[in-house]
């Protein structure tokens, strides 16, 4: 009984943890969207959270970490599976559909994801640390686009003459921080629209 009881203990004691990390990048996510970088510190958000500034950096090195595990959190989108999971799972047989699918995505991820890069490129200009976890940010999502820009290729849906890198190019742009801003958060476009303006350019470029 004494082995049970262990294993129970800590089963019980790793899913506290894990409410806890769930709980510091939740609130850091809503900290950052609301006073933005500069007033997102690791006591502040210990103290919103009722645990003490040590306990958050056992579970994230500094501000940077933390920065970039509530970007990774966002990318999975909403519901119990990963946004990247439910792309890759979407059939590439019919181009059209492909691209509704990541275009309704796009929607669904952009508006958790993209404040927060923007905010970290701009916090990036006077915080050396945050230079690396821009690029390497934007450099995750061109890899990402990559990978789409190949699957595309190997299902035969590129048009006549046009190389993975440059379909890449068209992924990336479409699938930009600085698009959502511009549409959404500056021109007041909603979220249907914007999913149907990336559905929609990315047929007109693709779908040749």
């Amino acid at each position: 009984m004494s082995g049970v009881k262990r294993r129970y203990d800590g089963a019980a004691r790793r899913a506290q943890a894990e409410q806890v990390r769930a709980a510091l990048i939740g609130e850091a996510h809503e900290m950052l969207l609301q006073d933005g970088y500069a007033a997102l510190t690791i006591p502040s958000l210990a103290q919103a959270c009722g645990v003490s500034a040590e306990s958050v950096y056992k579970r994230f090195a500094g501000k940077s970490a933390l920065v970039r595990a509530v970007v990774e959190h966002a990318l999975r989108g909403i519901g119990p599976v990963a946004a990247e999971t439910r792309s890759d799972a979407l059939d590439t047989g019919d181009l059209q559909t492909l691209l509704r699918g990541w275009g309704q995505l796009s929607a669904e991820v952009a508006p958790r994801v993209a404040p927060i890069v923007l905010l970290v490129q701009v916090a990036a200009a006077h915080d050396p640390e945050l230079t690396g976890l821009a690029r390497e940010l934007d450099g995750n999502r061109r890899t990402r686009m990559t990978e789409n820009a190949r699957r595309l290729a190997r299902a035969g849906h590129l048009p006549a003459g046009m190389s993975v890198g440059r379909a890449t190019d068209i992924l990336w742009t479409y699938s930009s921080p600085e698009v959502y801003e511009l549409l959404v958060k500056r021109c007041g476009w909603n979220l249907q629209q914007y999913s149907a303006f990336i559905t929609a350019g990315l047929t007109a470029q693709l779908a040749m």
